[in-house]
């Protein structure tokens, strides 16, 4: 059996807890939290344990999947926790992903073990169908559409802002763009034309509202490049109509392969829960993480660098014999 850990009880380490019931060489051990654990509630029989006492764990656990935030989380965590265990990260923040990649792979070469970050669906499997698209089709374009859907790092990131009760954040693709894209037109798209964002905010009484908006519109990798509309709402409206976590979205090469032969690649996922599809992922990469640390395999890796295979409990034969 594989042990694991959790850091981090939000919709991700929930959805991570979940996603173990569905992996019978997997077991959780425990779920480590920054809060009081006496108040953290978990759905399994395991301990919740102070983040404070983690290092007592380290004989205890074979990978410990990271399940915070990427805004000032991640950042911190995964290069401290790979001194000490295999760990998982769903780092998206797409720009400052070869910045943590190094801060991550020094201190897991150093400590002798694995990390893999920034997994999930995007980063994560939408990379991997770009890589597929690109070695596929050379000569050709990539596109990226997300949504509609609710971005957890976007909503994470609104919610860390002064005044911001609680908040969640829409990607919608820009229908004329994706249209245009799917028809073989191979359009040059902007950023602020591929994909627009809806916010909807709840603030705290006495708020500047001005200021959070503000704050939203201007953030740096996250909203800067898109036309973004922020609604203030109240948390009943947002219990009521914004609980749901839905997602999606689709990854589209389109090229040739001579003069006028052409071709388009799409890669689509629909998710009813982000954050649960995206555990069962960081689930299914936390086995590979164990069996190439096992085979003396240590610092940082991406989903470039793992072996298919090794994502599953089965057999080389059985794959070959059911898959191939």
């Amino acid at each position: 059996m594989i042990r694991l850990g959790i850091l981090g009880y939000g919709n991700l380490g929930k959805g991570v807890e979940n996603a173990v019931k569905y992996n019978e060489d997997i077991e959780l051990c425990a779920v480590f939290t920054r809060r009081n654990p006496e108040t953290v509630k978990v759905n399994s029989e395991v301990p919740v344990v102070s983040v404070n006492d983690i290092e007592q764990w380290k004989d205890k656990i074979d990978v410990l999947i990271l399940c915070g935030g990427s805004a000032t989380d991640l950042p911190v965590q995964t290069p401290e926790y790979a001194k000490m265990f295999n760990v998982i990260d769903s780092f998206d923040t797409h720009k400052r992903i070869p910045e943590h990649f190094k801060n991550v792979d020094k201190a897991a070469k150093d400590s002798g073990k694995l990390a893999i970050i920034s997994l999930g669906w995007d980063p994560g499997l939408f990379s991997l169908n770009r890589l597929f698209g690109n070695v596929i089709l050379p000569d050709g374009k990539d596109y990226t559409f997300w949504g509609k859907g609710v971005s957890q790092g976007h909503s994470d990131a609104i919610r860390r802002i002064k005044g911001v009760k609680n908040a969640k954040q829409y990607t919608i693709p820009v229908d004329a763009a994706l249209t245009s894209v799917r028809n073989g037109e191979n359009p040059e798209l902007t950023t602020r034309q591929k994909h627009t964002r809806e916010c909807f905010v709840v603030a705290e009484e006495g708020a500047d509202l001005k200021q959070i908006e503000k704050e939203i519109v201007t953030m740096p990798n996250y909203f800067d490049e898109y036309d973004t509309t922020v609604h203030f709402i109240s948390e009943e409206e947002l219990i009521k109509n914004h609980s749901g976590i839905p997602h999606g979205g689709f990854v589209i090469r389109s090229g040739k392969t001579s003069d006028g032969t052409n071709h388009v690649i799409e890669y689509s996922l629909k998710l009813d829960s982000n954050p649960e599809f995206t555990s069962s992922v960081l689930t299914a990469y936390a086995r590979a993480a164990y069996r190439l640390n096992k085979e003396g395999h240590t610092g940082c890796k991406t989903i470039f660098d793992i072996p298919p295979a090794y994502l599953s409990s089965k057999t080389n034969e059985e794959l070959i014999s059911t898959m191939l």
